[in-house]
């Protein structure tokens, strides 16, 4: 599994910010949709006004035609909670989508994907695929992989000090188990924040009780 640092993901996003995709990568990037998902998105899956989406399908390819289907397990159907960048990215999409339809003198369908090529199709999972690797390259940035995007977004939300529950709901594990092993092991600066915290509190106990805790010749040494 390879992960950007957030300063990493933070020059890809800037990088691609003129990309006809980019609410599609940013929302990758920061709510960890599988590439079926975001693929098979509609608009009526979202609410804006109440800053959420539903994951109800996604979309996969068999024969070479894209099918729509269930999620991957039950837990995968979940509501997905949306910040409020999140939301103005997407109303700014939605706006230019609707006038690109009015162009065409097409009507707005709720049914539609919120994610669709300059010609108006739907983008399939391969092609999210091909473009996202493109724009990596393009980028300078160490090579990681679409679904890399999905790690990434859960890790940073571990390092946001969010409850592993909450995590396995965002990304859609059947079992939190899953979730642990899959995720804590891949973010370094959690194990190093974890070690800080217990010295932290080591310390607070030992000034409690009169102690101070000093550096001598051969390492810690408390003295009463």
């Amino acid at each position: 599994m390879a992960v950007w640092t957030i300063a990493q993901l933070v020059a890809f996003l800037d990088g691609v910010r003129d990309d006809r995709l980019f609410p599609l990568w940013w929302l990758a990037a920061l709510r960890g949709l599988r590439r079926g998902e975001l693929a098979g998105l509609r608009w009526m899956d979202l609410s804006l006004e109440t800053a959420e989406l539903v994951v109800e399908r996604q979309l996969v390819q068999v024969d070479g035609k894209l099918v729509a289907s269930p999620p991957k397990s039950a837990a995968s159907r979940r509501t997905v909670a949306l910040d409020r960048q999140t939301v103005r990215l997407l109303r700014r999409h939605e706006h230019d989508l609707r006038r690109e339809r009015s162009r065409r003198g097409e009507p707005w369908d709720d049914s539609a994907g919120v994610f669709i090529r300059q010609d108006g199709r739907t983008v399939a999972p391969d092609y999210l695929t091909y473009r996202f690797l493109k724009l990596v390259e393009e980028s300078g940035l160490p090579p990681v992989r679409l679904h890399d995007l999905r790690h990434g977004a859960a890790t940073m939300v571990l390092a946001a000090h969010v409850d592993l529950p909450v995590v396995q709901g965002q990304v859609g594990h059947a079992s939190i188990v899953l979730t642990a092993d899959t995720y804590t092991s891949v973010l370094p600066e959690l194990h190093h924040r974890a070690a800080e915290a217990t010295a932290r509190l080591v310390i607070s106990a030992a000034r409690g009780t009169a102690r101070k805790v000093r550096r001598g010749k051969c390492g810690w040494m408390t003295q009463v």
